[in-house]
């Protein structure tokens, strides 16, 4: 029995000693001390260094409130911050005086600001890493029956984005002047961006017109009939937005875009070779049912050749995957946010989505309304635009006039109710056109298609997009020119500027 007892005392695995969060806090007085001396070193940090990435709270007081004075113009000095500290503060033995006297006369130069602010970040960052990495154990270990594993990977990898875009999300209340700041940021740079938008421009003048281009957080619904083209609209944006793409650095060292934008383009129905030949039809004007077919011409197949290997570079990401949960096309689209960056995300389309519990799985009505809300939210997280396509219901087909309307989209309680913006596509132009009588009776064209050819030359090649509902702007109609053998949709003149006989159809 001692025998056992002693082999048991040797196998039994060290003690493991108490370790301390990673942190530095003479980096840190350093830094907080060239800022009491020369504020302008606050402005080489404040971009990416928040009072949350000091480790010592003292240090977070003091850059929090050092930083609310130098943005208000005034001086952030020793002098000026004790008034705001309280007196009776013991500080490893100093007082308050004494601390910040002290943190004045050690500073660091303020060349040096910038790379002691990074240690501060990244070590901040490795203690959250060490925070999510224990509760994923502790998670794993005593998860709920109910759990699946696939809703754990999710956890960890939406907690590993907010830690990944500086907390930012998720932070609880805002203040109001905060708010008011990055509203006026915004203003700001739609007054100085071409074309005046407060969103990303979509490449269509009069629909940007319209909506101010697409917003940050918004969910946007582009629905419409088959055949309508709303999955060719959302291709003609979503290259449009990354063909124009480009970015500079910023001073946490990631890439900052002022321009176009990189987009996520989840393609449940197509093939991404599919997507990539509209696009390639839509750059060369060579038809797609010709690129499809192999039936082009050697000066064309040349133009193809040029017009791809110029495309190579647009951030233009493509996920075909059949049967996405909600839940994976989120943790994907963080995924590309984090790794590369992400400013868009297209969804063709909400239908083909999965919901990501049992219950919605039942009914298919709760479960469109978990997928809107998921979206939503997501949208919200990574500060991006979603743009999803939706079905319309056969009702539409049932009516003389054939323009969609809200109560015509599927499903459509949650879906209106979560959407930001609802666009319709809708071409009269398609429906003439089947109704296309006999052309020839005894040898003469009849009156008929002679009325028919009328009314079909004034409706075809004009697309509509009908702004149904929008948050904060108009509803309202804009027309647009659709190519359908290039499956390319183009800006309209300003009605104004139409023939009579289109703005009387428009109106």
């Amino acid at each position: 029995m001692a025998a056992f007892d002693s082999t048991a005392r040797k196998q039994a695995p060290p003690e493991v000693p108490f370790r301390t969060p990673p942190h530095n806090i003479e980096v840190e007085q350093s830094l907080l001390g060239a800022i009491l001396v020369n504020n302008e070193a606050f402005y080489r940090v404040s971009d990416f260094l928040e009072p949350n990435h000091f480790f010592e709270p003292i240090h977070q007081q003091i850059f929090e409130i050092a930083g609310n004075l130098i943005r208000f113009g005034k001086l952030a000095s020793p002098v000026t911050l004790k008034t705001f500290l309280p007196a009776d503060l013991d500080i490893s033995g100093l007082s308050l005086n004494q601390y910040l006297a002290r943190l004045a006369a050690e500073a660091t130069t303020i060349i040096n600001a910038e790379d002691f602010a990074r240690t501060i970040y990244d070590l901040s960052i490795r203690r959250d890493l060490i925070t999510i990495g224990e509760d994923m154990v502790n998670l794993a270990f005593d998860a709920p029956v109910e759990m699946a594993a696939g809703d754990q990977i999710e956890i960890a990898e939406r907690r590993l984005y907010e830690v990944a875009e500086t907390g930012h999300y998720g932070r609880g209340f805002d203040s109001f002047s905060n708010a008011l700041a990055r509203s006026l940021e915004m203003a700001a740079a739609a007054h100085h961006r071409d074309g005046r938008l407060s969103g990303l421009a979509t490449g269509l003048a009069t629909l940007d017109r319209q909506m101010g281009g697409l917003q940050p957080s918004d969910l946007i619904i582009l629905a419409g009939r088959p055949g309508m083209g709303k999955t060719a609209l959302a291709t003609n944006i979503a290259y449009d937005i990354a063909s124009n793409y480009a970015g500079e650095p910023t001073a946490d060292g990631r890439s900052k875009t002022v321009s176009g934008g990189i987009v996520g383009f989840f393609s449940l129905e197509m093939s991404a070779e599919q997507l990539a030949t509209r696009i390639i039809s839509h750059e060369t004007q060579i038809p797609s049912n010709l690129i499809r077919r192999g039936g082009i011409k050697s000066h064309q197949y040349d133009a193809i050749v040029d017009a791809t290997h110029n495309m190579q570079q647009t951030p233009l990401y493509i996920d075909d995957s059949g049967g996405l949960t909600i839940g994976q096309l989120a943790a994907r689209a963080r995924r590309l946010k984090r790794q590369i960056g992400l400013d868009l995300v297209v969804i063709d389309y909400i239908q083909l989505l999965q919901g990501t519990t049992r219950r919605s799985s039942e009914n298919r009505v709760q479960e469109v309304t978990e997928i809107t809300t998921k979206l939503k939210a997501l949208a919200k997280e990574l500060n991006v635009p979603i743009l999803a396509l939706s079905q319309l219901s056969r009702q539409v087909e049932s009516r003389d006039d054939k323009r969609p309307q809200l109560s015509d989209l599927r499903e459509s309680g949650s879906i209106e109710q979560d959407a930001d913006v609802v666009l319709f596509v809708f071409r009269e132009g398609y429906y003439v056109k089947n109704r296309e009588p006999a052309m020839i009776k005894d040898g003469q064209e009849t009156t008929q298609h002679k009325e028919w050819a009328e009314e079909y030359d004034k409706v075809k090649g004009i697309a509509e997009v009908i702004v149904a509902k929008q948050r904060h702007g108009p509803t309202g109609t804009v027309p647009l020119q659709f190519e359908g053998e290039f499956t390319r949709f183009t800006a309209l003149a300003n009605p104004e500027d139409l023939p009579e006989t289109i703005r009387d159809f428009i109106s």
